[in-house]
């Protein structure tokens, strides 16, 4: 009966050595389990920071993109509004001979000859108009004002109420859209 029960702890033994050892492969693979799931994660993870960063990448290429669009599609606008500057800079002294010839004319008896050079002063000035060209508004009494106009001299007051202000407009003043082309010349009171 001792040789069974020590026959039995001779192979208890060589059996628990057996479940050491599986017991030591079990967690060897366990570990090894735990590497690749870690490994997984650390390549997810990895995955997952890249994917943020080219999604950063195309949120701002995008978005530069439509900056860049806004910004040549504005361009153009100004360009197209402002490509009849110099044409219509050219013809402004020819403008303002015709509102001198219109001034001296209208002092002769000839209503004819009148009729007809109102006509064709009209018609350039509606071309003019159809291009963007826009009188700047500026009359005899307003505040001068630097941005506005451009002051040749200064004379003495007709009265104390015309000090720094507008005595005469020598010289019409135009713009194209919002950008004046030409300012207007004034003299103004001191």
């Amino acid at each position: 009966m001792f040789k069974n029960i020590f026959k039995n702890k001779g192979n208890m033994t060589t059996e628990n050595t057996e479940i050491d050892k599986e017991m030591d492969d079990v967690t060897l693979e366990n570990n090894a389990n735990e590497e690749v799931v870690a490994d997984e994660l650390s390549v997810e993870e990895q995955l997952t920071q890249d994917l943020a960063k080219e999604k950063d990448k195309y949120l701002r290429l995008f978005a530069e993109f439509e900056n860049y669009k806004r910004r040549t599609s504005k361009e153009r606008l100004e360009l197209f509004k402002t490509a009849n500057q110099e044409v219509l800079l050219v013809m402004l002294p020819v403008l303002d001979d015709f509102d001198r010839a219109m001034v001296e004319i209208s002092k002769s008896d000839d209503k004819l000859l009148l009729k007809g050079v109102e006509l064709i002063h009209e018609k350039l000035k509606g071309t003019l108009v159809s291009k963007g060209l826009e009188q700047v508004e500026i009359k005899n009494g307003d505040t001068f004002d630097a941005d506005f106009a451009e002051a040749i001299t200064q004379i003495p007051a007709p009265s104390p109420k015309m000090k720094g202000k507008i005595v005469d407009v020598i010289e019409k003043g135009y713009k194209l859209g919002d950008k004046i082309i030409r300012f207007p010349k004034v003299v103004i009171g001191q």
